[in-house]
């Protein structure tokens, strides 16, 4: 029988985590397949280890992973799937924003031939105008100036095949962006839609600046648009100000005019220093990541690991 793992990566996730499990439980139950579920505990403050070292104790199909420290979700999902050894795995967040009922439908299509079915939310149930708006923006824009296809309004709920997670397990780069990751393998994919709903317990732990640094991190991993857009709006400012400049020395060498601008002078200066850090700053970005790649850092460590007790040696 074909085995599924269903790795879910937890942050202080206490408050939901025993409602998850009983409604992951129940619908592994009806799937007709050898299923197990592994739990990635990234350095929980609150009570999430001692609830997954619970749930491992009564379901013997339940195994654990706990990270020395908060190394980030891009890490602890990518610790959960590096330990995965069966014929394909589900990624889910334990907050039931993502149903686990979706799953089934998942196994169907990787059972139809696909390596990689993604769940694409259609609405976005319990969240702001706000950030669905500026969610639909970065979507957007990743799709226009990624290099790769990064499907639209998908987060990192979906099922990867076997082959998919061997070569996953090939990019071990330090900056990681899962969703351009599991974009980039290619391989047959296809999506499943789904109603996203609200967070059933706890508190998110993506504000807006956390939101905005994934985001850079998508852009700078998977595109080098913002270098480029930085050297055509220097290239830009430079043509302006040299027009501007005509334009002055033409006037009080035609008319006579007194050259005045100290306002103006000081919006060209401004205006012109600003566009250089802007650049310099894109440029840091870049540099930034060649400087944590170069350095070769392990991903993560793990401090306790606890198998499934029906798992295979």
């Amino acid at each position: 029988m074909p085995r599924l793992t269903v790795v879910v990566p937890a942050y202080n996730e206490a408050a939901v985590l025993e409602t998850f499990h009983g409604r992951l439980s129940r619908v592994l139950d009806e799937l007709p397949l050898d299923c197990d579920v592994l739990y990635v505990d990234d350095g929980s403050s609150d009570a999430t280890w001692a609830l997954i070292e619970a749930l491992a104790a009564r379901d013997a199909r339940t195994g654990a992973l706990k990270l020395s420290r908060n190394f980030g979700k891009e890490a602890a999902l990518t610790a959960g799937l590096d330990h995965v050894d069966a014929d394909a795995a589900v990624v889910i967040d334990a907050d039931l924003q993502d149903p686990p009922e979706l799953i089934p439908s998942l196994v169907e299509q990787w059972r139809a031939g696909f390596d990689v079915v993604y769940a694409t939310r259609t609405a976005r149930a319990g969240e702001t105008g706000f950030k669905r708006l500026t969610s639909a923006l970065f979507y957007r824009s990743m799709e226009r100036m990624s290099d790769i296809a990064v499907p639209r309004d998908t987060g990192d709920f979906r099922l990867l095949s076997r082959r998919a997670l061997d070569a996953l397990r090939q990019l071990r780069e330090r900056q990681r962006f899962m969703k351009g990751l599991f974009a980039w393998i290619g391989y047959r994919q296809t999506a499943v839609y789904y109603l996203r709903e609200p967070r059933q317990a706890g508190s998110t732990k993506w504000n807006y600046w956390r939101l905005m640094q994934l985001a850079i991190e998508g852009f700078t991993s998977f595109s080098t648009a913002p270098l480029k857009l930085a050297t055509w709006i220097g290239l830009l400012s430079s043509v302006l100000a040299f027009l501007y400049g005509l334009w002055v020395f033409g006037k009080a060498a035609l008319f006579g005019d007194p050259v005045h601008g100290y306002p103006s002078l000081m919006v060209v200066i401004l205006f012109l220093g600003g566009i250089q850090l802007l650049g310099l700053g894109v440029i840091g970005e870049y540099l930034g990541r060649n400087y944590s790649e170069s350095k070769q850092r392990p991903l993560y460590f793990i401090e306790e690991q606890r198998r499934p007790r029906g798992s295979r040696p």
